[in-house]
């Protein structure tokens, strides 16, 4: 997937110069790691980009309790006249419920539900059973439909639709990475999309850059909640904020929990320990 990915969305960023929009997508591939890079490497170019993979499943439809989708990212890149570009990715995932369990905290109640119906909040016992099958992530929006679940759910779909049927590949249990029988891992074949429109052939990129900033800026100026923060952000500024100050910082912390993990890694995968006999942590 790390491979692929850029090889893929470079084809699509090419195709894109040339004919005005870009799309490819590909199968039996991997994990392709973070998707807002491949929307970041077409706002690099003067493009608009939007990229998307599947997963193993671990979403249930509305009103469902199997696990059916992956968490299924649909990420976009606008550039705009921000020192960074407009980046926004639509996302319900597993790695939220790892981080509960680092930091020894209860799962939000609509943010998983088991094969009984029930929305969970036992975070240990969650990530225990969605290995087993037996739990799954709700769409964004929640259980159900009052929140708009149902929203979410036609998001995750149209993902695993365009991960899987324009390159006729594998999709759900096919996609698990494990054998439920005797819980041993076997391959995880994901499927990805790519998509580049060049600004160009539409209009200049500064005209474009210009109106796209100014819609922004309005938004961050506009009226703040009295109880809120003081601040309103547009999507990607949270993480531009973070990369600036963490660069200008030397690095990022790392939570305790998170330190041992990579220990006990180091320590036990051949190699590791001679290639980082110390970490910057120890």
């Amino acid at each position: 997937g790390l491979y692929i990915g850029p090889h893929c969305m470079q084809m699509a960023i090419d195709k894109a110069k040339k004919f005005g929009v870009g799309f490819v997508a590909c199968r039996n591939s991997t994990h392709y790691g973070i998707a807002g890079y491949y929307a970041t490497m077409a706002t690099d170019q003067g493009c608009i980009g939007l990229t998307g993979t599947n997963a193993r499943p671990s979403i249930a439809p509305t009103f469902g309790v199997e696990p059916m989708m992956g968490t299924n990212p649909l990420t976009f890149g606008i550039p705009s006249s921000d020192p960074f570009p407009f980046g926004a990715t639509s996302v319900n995932q597993r790695g939220k419920i790892e981080k509960y369990a680092r930091e020894g905290v209860d799962t939000p109640r609509g943010a998983v539900i088991d094969d009984q119906g029930i929305e969970r909040t036992d975070t240990e016992g969650i990530l225990k059973d969605m290995v087993l099958g037996k739990c799954a992530l709700t769409p964004l929006g929640g259980a159900g439909d009052k929140m708009g679940g149902y929203k979410g759910y036609g998001w995750a779909t149209t993902v695993e639709i365009l991960c899987t049927a324009l390159q006729s590949g594998p999709w759900g249990e096919e996609i698990c990475g494990l054998d439920r029988a005797t819980g041993k891992p076997k391959p995880m074949p994901l499927g990805h999309f790519f998509l580049a429109i060049d600004i160009e052939k539409l209009c200049p990129v500064d005209t474009f850059k210009k109106n796209a900033g100014e819609f922004l800026k309005a938004l961050r100026d506009s009226r703040k909640a009295p109880t809120g923060p003081g601040r309103i952000w547009t999507a990607g500024e949270p993480e531009n904020d973070a990369r600036v100050e963490r660069t200008g910082q030397g690095g990022m912390k790392v939570p305790v929990p998170l330190q041992k993990n990579m220990a006990v890694l180091r320590d036990t995968r051949p190699g590791l320990k001679e290639k980082y006999e110390k970490l910057p942590f120890e």
